[in-house]
């Protein structure tokens, strides 16, 4: 079956530690999720900063009123420029998504790499190219949206 991979990029303007203290904070994917996927987190007491064989469960509503649960597992910490996760169980045969971090004039690139699988052989990749793809899209813009709104953007730094 078909690997699909998304790759998006954004610049920050502040500092790479305080980068990685928001993006290290599983609660702060609730804040950057759009409000109508009624993201939460449902082993809250049990998730703080990130750590290499931490597990966060999630509940979302991706699509209308079809609730998702959704286990990762930190598979990988290297303070301050990657981690990643690996879906433990939830709606993909697959999905790794690694956090890239690094310094640059001004600020921080930030670069998220999604790889994942669909369930479903045939009709998982057709369901890919008609609905799933367009909706990750849509939600990491939404990100990348909420993250302007919180750090800024990043203006072009003279040389």
């Amino acid at each position: 079956m078909k690997e699909n991979t998304l790759i998006c990029t954004q610049k920050i303007p502040a500092g790479i530690d305080e980068v990685w203290d928001f993006f290290s904070d599983p609660h702060n994917v609730v804040k950057i999720t759009p409000k109508a996927m009624f993201m939460k987190i449902t082993n809250s007491e049990d998730v703080g900063n990130i750590s290499e064989g931490m597990t966060v469960r999630y509940k979302l509503y991706p699509f209308f009123d079809f609730p998702v649960s959704w286990t990762t597992e930190i598979t990988r910490v290297e303070r301050p420029h990657v981690f990643e996760d690996e879906q433990k169980d939830g709606p993909y045969d697959v999905w790794r998504h690694k956090h890239l971090f690094r310094e640059i004039p001004g600020g921080v690139e930030m670069t998220d790499i999604i790889e994942y699988r669909m369930p479903f052989g045939a009709l998982g990749e057709f369901l890919n190219d008609v609905l799933i793809r367009q909706r990750l899209e849509y939600v990491f813009e939404y990100r990348r949206k909420k993250i302007e709104e919180i750090f800024g953007v990043l203006r072009a730094v003279a040389s």
